[in-house]
């Protein structure tokens, strides 16, 4: 009999869940038990999943109830590959990705002089010469030169920012501060683009670009915290794979961190502003952390960048490009450089994710993997990343599986795309190694999904869309034996991504012990027709046991 009491007493006791949420549909993407109809979590973490009769003894007058109405709930998304505090900086310029041609840009610039102080800068990003609906004239190479841009803003410098983040365009007085002439040389691994007469365009692109960075003020980088992290957690983004930043933002995140005030969970590739090899291993040690505050911040990746994008012709390519064949692309830094890092990456516990989007460019980076590893043979699961994988030799798909890197990349970055890939790269080419994503796991490569943004908007819906689709604006399907189904697209989103930041048993799926953090959505993304998919949206965002948005108070 006293045995009884005590048991009943314990069970009186015992810790009340914080937060349930019940009678919806959750797919957990645990395989031992795939689907259920609650949760509980306590304390930061999942405690209970499966029935809500199974849930109800959880409940306690202090526990914070969510019915679900039958909604879907996921494990949080995760972006895998984006920019976070560039989130934050585009919320504070000229957001020029509904710009249909060269003139709107130029009236938007205008109108914004007017309101400057002489001599303040004026920023704006996300214009693409490619999908304007004329070829500005005069132009180099379908880009525009700056003269009707300094027109308008004579007493201003001008910095707009390409929307693939690899080109800035800027004017006659930006110029002027950058100190550049028709006599400064190009960069390492950049190009100020010139006309015939050989004077400056505006265009400068790849590395070419810091030349202007630095005659900017320093960025307000808290603000950029505070911006993207309110756009990302209301588009259910839990945690965000940050592609580099440089050591004194990463300051930045670790004070956010400790004291409890960085709003979702960061994933950092270390990469100083000049890509510096001796800055990375000057910081590099002091800055490697794994789950530090309370699961909110890693840096344990290093990122480096061997070429440039498509819509600027920038990425490294084998053969030169259909459409301008005088080039192929180029590097923006050299092999032999980032082999240095690989060795200094693998010698001091760092992963190693280089931007490649060329078939050139990937040939290069799996070459200098695939012997860094051999040099190595006696450290195994590595997951070293290459960040987009854009465009592949087939020759080179199956390296991907067979040396265990992960794939890297933005689905939604195929349909923007798709428009000009075939004119940049031809049908065949295109065809057999541009966004192979099923051929990339067919080859038993784990392919992790991002945004890139704010190149593309940071909402995991739109992407998860391209991701099933592969369907332009125009309605035509690129390559459609490429695309995800929507469990795979799921999982790149979720369990691919924390894979690849060696942060499975923590995250992308709802497990108990694992971290609470969970997305609502208002339709089942996973049944719905295809079109429905984009009506979708995300009615809360859970991080560690916690409600960071809820549509319904907005």
């Amino acid at each position: 009999m006293k045995l009884v009491c005590l048991v009943v007493l314990c069970g009186a006791f015992a810790p009340a869940a914080d937060l349930v949420l019940r009678s919806g549909k959750i797919v957990t993407l645990d395989p031992a038990m795939p689907v259920a109809q609650a949760i509980a979590i306590t304390a930061g973490k999942i405690a209970v999943v499966g029935t809500n009769a199974q849930i109800a003894r959880e409940i306690q007058p202090s526990t914070k109830v969510i019915d679900l109405g039958g909604r879907l709930a996921i494990p949080g998304f995760i972006d895998g590959h984006a920019h976070f505090t560039s989130i934050g900086a585009m919320k504070m310029s000229l957001n020029l990705t509904g710009a249909k041609n060269w003139d709107a840009i130029v009236a938007m610039v205008a109108a914004a002089a007017k309101e400057a102080k002489p001599g303040e800068w004026i920023v704006g990003r996300g214009w693409h010469q490619e999908k304007w609906d004329v070829k500005p004239s005069p132009n180099v190479n379908g880009f525009p030169l700056h003269a009707a841009l300094s027109k308008v803003s004579p007493n201003n410098p001008v910095l707009l920012t390409h929307a693939s983040g690899h080109a800035v365009f800027v004017n006659a007085a930006a110029l002027k501060a950058a100190g550049i002439t028709r006599d400064t040389p190009n960069p390492p691994g950049g190009d100020i683009m010139k006309d015939a007469a050989g004077n400056p365009t505006g265009l400068m692109n790849e590395k070419a670009q810091g030349l202007v960075a630095k005659a900017m003020k320093e960025p307000d980088v808290e603000k950029e915290i505070d911006l993207a992290a309110q756009e990302c957690i209301s588009k259910g983004i839990t945690t965000f794979e940050d592609a580099g930043s440089p050591a004194d933002v990463i300051e930045h995140f670790k004070r956010r961190a400790a004291s409890g005030t960085l709003p979702l969970r960061l994933w950092v590739m270390l990469r100083p502003p000049e890509d510096s090899n001796e800055l990375i291993f000057k910081d590099a040690a002091r800055l490697r952390m794994i789950g530090f505050g309370d699961d909110h911040l890693t840096v344990r990746a290093i990122k480096k960048q061997i070429d440039g994008a498509l819509g600027t012709r920038g990425a490294w390519m084998l053969a030169p490009y259909s459409d301008l064949p005088s080039t192929s692309g180029f590097p923006t830094e050299t092999p032999a450089d980032i082999e240095k890092t690989a060795r200094f990456a693998i010698a001091n516990g760092y992963q190693l994710c280089v931007h490649a989007i060329g078939d050139r460019g990937n040939r290069e980076v799996l070459n200098i993997y695939e012997r860094t590893f051999k040099a190595h043979a006696e450290k195994t699961d590595l997951r070293w990343r290459v960040e987009h994988a854009q465009h592949l030799d087939p020759a080179d798909i199956p390296r991907f599986g067979k040396l265990g890197v992960i794939a890297a990349m933005q689905t939604i970055h195929c349909t923007s795309d798709a428009p000009m890939v075939i004119p940049r790269l031809g049908e065949k080419r295109a065809e057999q190694g541009a966004y192979v994503w099923q051929s990339l796991m067919k080859s038993g490569a784990h392919v992790a999904n991002g945004t890139d943004a704010p190149v593309e908007d940071v909402d995991p819906i739109a992407n998860y869309y391209a991701a099933v689709t592969r369907k332009s604006k125009d309605g035509k399907a690129f390559f459609p034996a490429q695309k995800m189904s929507r469990m795979e697209a799921l999982k790149s989103y979720t369990i691919e991504p924390a894979y690849a930041a060696f942060e499975e048993t923590k995250k992308g799926a709802l497990r108990i012990g694992m971290l609470a953090d969970i997305t609502v959505l208002s339709k089942d993304i996973l049944t719905i027709p295809d079109e429905d998919i984009l009506n979708a949206r995300v009615d809360f965002t859970i991080i560690g046991g916690k409600i960071a948005y809820s549509r319904e108070n907005r």
